[in-house]
């Protein structure tokens, strides 16, 4: 690649159902220019995130669509190589929680970007573990499901960016944990790496209800719910009196050309008297003091263990968001942008 040439993935068409390659397009710009007050970050990590297939389609939501011809945006770890800002210096490693990802350089003013220590973690950590996934699990665990010693805590996608650190923080906090994956091979990460007292794998379980009520024989206290479904439905019955329910996402529903039926049993909240709460990230910046604290001294004792599936190139950014929705992914989905420069 020219010195000169920057390159961007861009929305080339507006999904229908589930997203196909054909919906994305590499695009070639001219390098960008700092301005005063700005600096330029080469990228090393870009973030793909099941929420970015909301912001696909042309509606109203809590942040505003991708445009068509446009270039996507998303999470990224980056290096500063030049900089006309007096708090962000060339060398310096930034992360943009959610901005500057999907191409592999940008300019930022420094809006929501923040240094990040490459000796506490590497730098992709900062986009999982350490960034935008790893708050949403800290955040909605602990401010939505209170979590008390002794209760039973059930976690959808449980091997996921957000899901794998549910469970870890929640057996940290003295429950029981049982998460739901898709793979034998998530099981014996989820149990031998991640702590969880137990797993099933929701495609090869038969009837997912008698496999989740024969781990959770005292029933289910706090659910995380990242999947909706079949899985909200199985969790609603099995729910214990005055439970909670923390509805971070329904990723089996995001491709949906028309939304399917709601829970059958939704009844059952009242009689339960469930708590169900959804949220986002950006609901609980105040923890974020209390996060980096909490995980810091967590990691440093060994408490909190990540898995990654890194996949190379720009170019191969749309292949990487495919893979989240057909279970690709072990823990975070990254695109590595190439080696470091400047």
């Amino acid at each position: 690649m020219a010195e000169h040439v920057n390159r961007e993935i861009h929305l080339k068409s507006r999904p229908a159902g589930m997203p196909k390659a054909e919906n994305f397009e590499l695009v070639e710009t001219p390098m960008p220019k700092p301005g005063p007050g700005q600096f330029l970050v080469r990228n090393i990590f870009m973030s793909v995130d099941p929420y970015m297939r909301g912001r696909m389609m042309d509606r109203e939501s809590y942040v505003p669509p991708f445009q068509v011809g446009q270039v996507l945006d998303g999470g990224s770890v980056g290096r500063v190589i030049e900089s006309h800002n007096d708090a962000f210096k060339a060398g310096d490693y930034v992360c943009g929680f959610a901005s500057g990802g999907w191409r592999e350089y940008w300019v930022s003013e420094g809006m929501m970007m923040q240094k990040i220590d490459p000796g506490l973690a590497p730098l992709q950590a900062y986009l999982g573990t350490l960034g935008m996934p790893g708050l949403t699990a800290y955040s909605g665990l602990l401010r939505i499901g209170e979590p008390k010693e002794g209760e039973t805590v059930f976690v959808s996608a449980a091997a996921g960016a957000v899901g794998s650190i549910v469970c870890q923080i929640a057996k940290i906090k003295g429950c029981r944990v049982v998460g739901s994956v898709g793979s034998d091979d998530k099981i014996k990460w989820l149990r031998g790496e991640a702590g969880a007292d137990a797993a099933v794998n929701y495609k090869t379980c038969g009837n997912l209800e008698a496999a989740v009520k024969k781990e959770c024989p005292k029933g289910i206290d706090i659910y995380f719910e990242n999947v909706g479904g079949e899985h909200l439905e199985v969790a609603l019955n099995l729910m214990n009196s005055r439970g909670r329910i923390i509805a971070c996402g329904m990723i089996s529903m995001y491709n949906a050309v028309e939304m399917p039926p709601g829970p059958r049993n939704i009844v059952l909240i009242v009689g339960k008297s469930l708590k169900m709460q959804g949220f986002i990230v950006s609901n609980y910046l105040d923890m974020v003091p209390a996060f980096y604290s909490d995980m810091g001294q967590w990691i440093r004792n060994g408490k909190i263990k990540w898995e990654e599936t890194i996949v190379d190139g720009i170019d191969n950014a749309p292949k990487a968001f495919l893979g989240l929705f057909t279970g690709a992914n072990v823990g975070k989905m990254l695109v590595r942008l190439g080696p470091e420069k400047g």
